[in-house]
C-alpha cells in the first residue's frame, strides 16, 4: 500500500515562502485538485482539478484542430515485439515500462507493455494505412493516459500514470516534418503564454536530453517561482528511424518507394503543476482566468433579517454574469463569510464579489482580485463591464509578473566556477555558451547539478566561448529542473 495514501489532509497550508515543496503538496490537496491514490506514484484527480484539466484540454484541443490535426485513439496495450523494433526507443523507456503477463487465468504468449508512449503502436498502424504520396501527410492527435514506472513522484509533476495529448504525424519529406515540428512547438508556446500566463523559453534540446529514437527534440521551458525550470512541452522530429523499423513506406510522385518522415509532440497534466508553482502564493492557488474552473465567486453577507433581500440580489447578479464568465454563488449557510473568503483564495478563484445589505443600500458590490487582493467598490450597473476588464487585467498581469521574475532570475555566466558561485546565492536560468561536446555538458551537470534546458532559437549572442573548455560554442540555457 502506498504510504502517501494514508497521509491525512493538511489542516493548515504551509507558507510557500517558508517551504515550497511542502506548500506545493499542501495546496494541491487542500484546494482539492488531486490526492494520493492507493497505488504508489499514482494520483486521483479530483473534480476541481479535472475541471481545470478540461478547460486546458478544451482550449488546446481547439488550437490543435485549427492546425489541421484530427483526434483518434489507439490501444493502451502494446506487444513487446512492437516496442523492441526501434532499439534506442526501447532502451530509453525500458526502466519505466510496466508489463502485462497474464490475462485472466492464462499466461500470455507475448508480454504486453502498458503504453509509456504510443510511437510503436501508432507506427504499426501507419505501416498499414500509408501506401501512396496521396495518403500524406497523416496528422493525428490522441488524448490518452500514459504509465511510466517512476521511482520518485510528485503530484502532477511526475506520476506513474498521467494524462496527456500526443500528436503523431507522417510526411513525405524532411522539410515538411521539420516545419510540422516547429509549428507545433510554437503553438505550445502561444498556448502556454496566452492561456496559462506562463512565459516559456523555446529551443532545441541537447543530444543527451533528446527523446529516445528521435532525430532531434525541441522544447518549451518555464521557470518556476523557486528558480527551477520545468519542461512544459516537447516536439520531436523522429526522422525515418521509426519508419525504417516499422516499414512505413509510400510510393512517391516519381514512382519510387520511400520511407516517411515522422514527428511526435505532446504536453501533459504536468502543466497543472506548473500553473500551481508559477502563480501561487502563501494563501494558495492563483489561477489564470482563461482556464480557472470558477472565474468569479459571489459571496453574500447576510443574516436572517437580510437573507431574502441579499439572496435575490446575488441570484440576479449570478444570472447576469453567467453570460460573461464562469460564475458561482456560494450560498452555504454553514460557513461564515470569512471562512469562504479563505477557501476561495486557497482555490485560486480570480475574482470574488461580496454583497451585503450595506452594499445594496449604496447600490454597489465589493470586488476583490485574487492576485493582488485589491478591493474595489463597483456600482451595480457597472459590474458586468468591470468583470470583463478585471479578468483580462489579471490574465495579463500574471503573465507580465512571471516574465519579470524570469528576467530578474536569468544570469549570464562565463564559467562553471562562476555558475557555482552564483548558485550559492540564487536559483534561475544561467545563460552561457556550450561547445556541444557531451563531455563538457556532463561536467557542468556533475559540478552544478544543472542541465541544459534548451539551445534557444534567438540570435542574441548566438556564439561564444564554452563555459567549460572555452572553445567556440552555441548559446545555451542551464538550470536545475523538475
Amino acid at each position: 500500500m502506498n504510504d502517501e495514501f494514508k497521509e491525512p489532509m493538511p489542516e493548515k497550508l504551509t507558507k510557500k515562502s517558508e517551504n515550497m515543496p511542502r506548500w506545493y503538496t499542501d495546496v494541491i490537496r487542500m484546494a482539492k485538485l488531486a490526492d494520493y491514490a492507493p497505488v504508489k506514484g499514482c494520483m486521483v484527480i479530483m473534480p476541481y482539478g479535472f475541471s481545470l484539466w478540461e478547460n486546458l484540454k478544451e482550449n488546446l484541443d481547439r488550437k490543435i484542430k485549427e492546425t489541421g490535426h484530427k483526434n483518434a485513439y489507439f490501444p493502451l496495450l502494446i506487444p513487446e515485439s512492437f516496442l523492441r523494433k526501434e532499439a534506442e526507443h526501447v532502451e530509453g523507456f525500458a526502466p519505466e515500462v510496466a508489463w502485462v503477463t497474464q490475462g485472466g487465468h492464462d499466461q500470455l504468449e507475448e508480454r504486453l507493455a502498458i503504453r509509456p508512449t504510443s510511437e510503436a503502436m501508432i507506427c504499426h498502424m501507419y505501416s498499414k494505412w500509408i501506401r501512396s504520396w496521396r495518403d500524406l501527410p497523416v496528422l493525428i492527435n490522441q488524448w490518452a493516459n500514459i504509465l511510466r514506472w517512476e521511482m520518485v513522484t510528485r503530484l502532477f509533476l511526475r506520476t506513474t500514470e498521467f494524462l496527456w495529448q500526443e500528436g503523431h504525424t507522417a510526411h513525405a519529406t524532411y522539410e515538411e516534418s521539420e516545419e510540422e515540428v516547429l509549428r507545433m512547438l510554437f503553438m505550445y508556446r502561444d498556448f502556454a503564454e496566452e492561456y496559462l500566463a506562463m512565459p516559456v523559453m523555446v529551443g532545441r534540446k541537447s543530444e543527451s536530453e533528446r527523446f529516445a529514437g528521435a532525430l532531434h527534440t525541441y522544447a518549451i521551458e518555464a521557470l518556476m517561482s523557486d528558480g527551477k525550470a520545468l519542461q512544459a512541452g516537447t516536439s520531436h522530429n523522429l526522422g525515418q528511424h521509426f519508419a525504417k523499423a516499422f516499414d512505413i513506406k509510400f510510393l512517391d510522385k516519381d514512382e519510387k518507394e520511400k520511407y516517411v518522415w515522422q514527428t511526435s509532440w505532446g504536453v501533459s497534466t504536468r502543466l497543472i503543476g506548473g500553473i500551481v508553482m508559477m502563480h501561487g502564493d502563501d494563501a494558495g492557488l492563483i489561477l489564470p482566468p482563461t482556464i480557472a474552473p470558477v472565474q468569479v465567486v459571489i459571496v453574500p453577507i447576510w443574516d436572517d433579517r437580510t437573507k431574502d433581500r441579499v439572496g435575490t440580489a446575488v441570484n440576479e447578479l449570478c444570472e447576469s454574469l453567467t453570460k460573461l464568465c464562469r460564475v458561482e454563488a456560494d450560498l452555504r449557510d454553514e460557513y461564515r463569510p470569512g471562512w469562504k473568503f479563505n477557501e476561495h483564495e486557497l482555490r485560486g478563484v480570480p475574482v470574488r464579489i461580496e454583497i451585503g445589505p450595506k452594499d445594496l443600500d449604496k447600490g454597489q458590490v465589493v470586488l476583490v482580485r485574487r492576485d493582488t487582493k485589491e478591493k474595489m467598490f463597483v456600482p451595480r450597473g457597472e459590474v458586468e463591464d468591470k468583470i470583463s476588464k478585471v479578468l483580462g487585467d489579471i490574465q495579463r498581469d500574471l503573465y507580465e509578473r512571471a516574465v519579470d521574475f524570469r528576467i530578474k532570475h536569468t544570469y549570464k555566466v562565463k564559467s562553471v566556477e562562476e555558475m557555482n558561485e552564483m548558485l550559492e546565492r540564487e536559483r534561475g536560468i544561467f545563460d552561457s555558451h556550450w561547445c556541444e561536446d557531451a563531455a563538457c555538458e556532463a561536467k557542468v551537470k556533475q559540478e552544478t547539478k544543472t542541465t541544459i534546458r534548451c539551445i534557444p532559437f534567438d540570435d542574441e549572442q548566438s556564439s561564444g566561448p564554452c563555459l567549460v573548455c572555452k572553445k567556440p560554442g552555441v548559446r545555451a540555457y542551464f538550470a536545475r529542473a523538475y
